[in-house]
């Protein structure tokens, strides 16, 4: 447990750290947040009780990421981050809609094609969830809301 706290300070330490790449300066406010969210929902899921396999998992043939992948007891999870500053517009689960549910279910099809067989003879059960996290003015702490077996269909 120590160990993680740790690493999760380390890493909150290391994103101050102003960048050396005029490219790193120059990522819009809200992928900066996106990438602040994803790593606190790491952590978060963590806390929960993930395991956690991969981050960021891209295929070349289709377009789409997912952003973490890890497994809950013996589920694996696909798991989308959704990372807001406010809630005045519309909740940030509701932007998984219809084309990005589509690029998920694909990009996920491809993950699942790419086991090896010696380690899973059979398919492995699986679902989809989705993490929000907001962060607020006046919290300290992000607020995370987890949605399991969120449905990728429709």
């Amino acid at each position: 447990m120590l160990s993680g706290r740790l690493t999760h300070g380390i890493l909150h330490l290391l994103n101050r750290i102003p960048p050396l790449h005029k490219a790193d300066q120059q990522v819009a406010a809200h992928r900066q947040t996106g990438r602040r969210g994803e790593e606190d929902a790491y952590f978060y899921l963590r806390r929960c009780g993930y395991v956690m396999i991969a981050r960021n998992f891209r295929t070349a043939r289709h377009h789409g990421e997912i952003d973490l992948i890890g497994w809950d007891k013996d589920m694996l999870c696909f798991i989308e981050v959704k990372t807001r500053t406010t809630r005045d517009v519309k909740p940030a689960a509701a932007a998984v809609d219809r084309a990005k549910r589509r690029a998920l279910r694909v990009v996920i099809r491809d993950y699942l094609r790419s086991l090896p067989e010696r380690h899973f003879p059979e398919m492995p059960q699986w679902r989809f969830d989705v993490v929000t996290v907001y962060y607020g003015k006046q919290q300290p702490r992000p607020m995370f809301e987890l949605f399991r077996n969120a449905a990728l269909s429709s």
